[in-house]
């Protein structure tokens, strides 16, 4: 707490972050001692934008495997990519330069219809809007390269505030800081702010993994509690499976702007909490466990504008028992690189009600996992009812949907649930192979009304022959 008060003359004397203006965007130089990439430099409206290094999952899937399967040495295993982030009011032209002569760009989501232009070492592509966009050079998805074209930031609020915890350009390291009602933590552009665990820290240990666990980098704990800010909040100082970056546990929340980067376990816990607004955060994680936002019991959350690339979970909801019903709840906007586990799910730990889910306008630009791009997947005695997957753009998927009753690893409860009013929705999706999977586990226990409206998959529509069923589903109708 001491550091971000010695930093709030400063964040004062820069209004909120050392910056350069270049036309209309605005650039945040990265801190001293902070890493940058060698593979890319990036220029945004002519001005030099700080080009950050991530750590993602390694290409090899028995790599990627290991990552989440060996717990304790997670850590060992990845590869670097890149990002570099701007705000841009306007239309701004973007130019890449890379170490090697450019054959070829891909730009994610290809629902943006970019083109860019090559010469060289260089290319160059012009962003009408705001939002995350992805360029892979020659051919290196794994080490790509993420642009966060952020939209103007609203005025920041003053560092001197007594609710304000403020932390200004600079690398600031933090344990765990509690954040009450009417606060605000505001992560400046240019700041980095590192989680890091104090040698007299308590843990406790963790029966899943038998690694130690502390107490998450920020607690929003209360009511009317806001983080914000174009930094990053950085967990590659903390073992693997120590801390959550960001956990939520409360009414009225709103996180916007920030970068979450390598989180050792998940990177937002949202638990027993009400009227949530997740806009405009990016997640990039690599180590087991590292799901990016996990919806737990919760009711009036929405997600929107975010990017998330993790090793396991992107968004998902869940509910253990004794906490409440999960309702209300809209994932909307986002674009999702899955390397591991799902894309868009609820479960699995579900032993109250979920009601009231919507996915939708999302780009999964890769999903590289052993698991579901679009999943409900159900292994206790929770009811889940009213899900839409709907208006969503899918590049790349093993496994394409799946509703799943039956016993698992992760049961809790003695008794099976049920599914029932899910709707698939104007869905178009290249997949390598098709599957569908529907299986419920009992005639007690079924998965019952689904609907497959306008579903296209790898340029035309979806059969019902392509969907795998059991004899405890039905009502399944496939439009047209």
């Amino acid at each position: 707490m001491k550091q971000w008060r010695a930093l709030l003359l400063l964040g004062s004397l820069f209004g909120g972050g050392s910056l350069l203006w270049g036309g209309s965007v605005r650039v945040y130089p990265a801190p001293d001692g902070e890493e940058l990439s060698r593979e890319y430099s990036v220029q945004a409206g002519g001005q030099d934008v700080p080009v950050y290094v991530a750590r993602v999952a390694p290409a090899e899937p028995d790599l990627r495997w290991k990552a989440m399967d060996d717990k304790a040495n997670s850590a060992c295993y990845y590869t670097n990519a890149a990002f570099a982030s701007f705000d841009m009011p306007g239309t701004v032209t973007v130019e890449v330069t890379c170490p090697q002569e450019i054959h070829s760009v891909r730009v994610l989501p290809a629902s943006r219809n970019l083109t860019p232009t090559i010469a060289g070492h260089r290319l160059a592509l012009t962003l009408s809007r705001p939002g995350p966009v992805t360029v892979e050079v020659n051919d290196n998805w794994v080490g790509a390269l993420h642009l966060f074209a952020n939209p103007p930031e609203s005025a920041p609020p003053p560092p001197d505030d007594p609710n304000v915890i403020y932390f200004g350009p600079g690398i600031h390291e933090v344990s765990h800081i509690v954040v009450t009602n009417n606060q605000t933590v505001y992560v400046a552009g240019g700041a980095v702010v590192r989680g890091v665990v104090m040698p007299d820290e308590p843990f406790s240990i963790s029966s899943y993994s038998g690694l130690r666990n502390y107490s998450p980098t920020f607690v929003l704990r209360g009511t009317n509690i806001v983080l914000r800010g174009r930094g990053i909040v950085d967990g590659s100082r903390c073992p693997t499976h120590a801390r959550n970056l960001i956990a939520v546990q409360g009414q009225d929340i709103t996180l916007e702007g920030v970068i979450l980067r390598d989180s050792s376990t998940w990177n937002i816990p949202i638990r027993r909490s009400e009227r949530v607004h997740v806009s405009n955060v990016k997640v990039l994680g690599y180590r087991a466990n590292s799901d990016g936002i996990d919806i737990c019991n919760s009711r009036d959350v929405t997600v929107e504008d975010c990017f998330l690339r993790t090793l396991d979970d992107l968004i998902v909801i869940k509910t253990d028992r004794g906490q409440g019903e999960a309702r209300h709840i809209v994932a909307k906007d986002c674009v999702l690189w899955n390397e591991v586990a799902h894309a868009l799910s609820i479960g699995a730990e579900l032993r109250e009600d979920v009601e009231d889910v919507v996915f939708t306008d999302c780009d999964v630009i890769h999903d590289k996992g052993r698991e579901w791009t679009l999943r409900v997947y159900h292994c206790d005695s929770a009811h889940i009812r009213n899900v839409r997957f709907e208006n969503l753009r899918i590049e790349e998927s093993p496994r394409l949907m799946s509703l799943w009753i039956d016993q698992a690893f992760w049961s809790r409860d003695s008794e099976r649930g049920h599914i029932d009013e899910v709707v698939f929705r104007n869905i178009r999706a290249q997949a390598d192979p098709v599957r569908i999977e529907f299986k419920g586990f009992d005639p007690t226990h079924r998965i019952e009304n689904i609907v497959l409206e306008d579903v296209v998959v790898n340029g035309r529509p979806l059969v019902l022959g392509e969907v795998t069923t059991n004899a405890f589903v039905g009502g399944v109708r496939l439009r047209p």
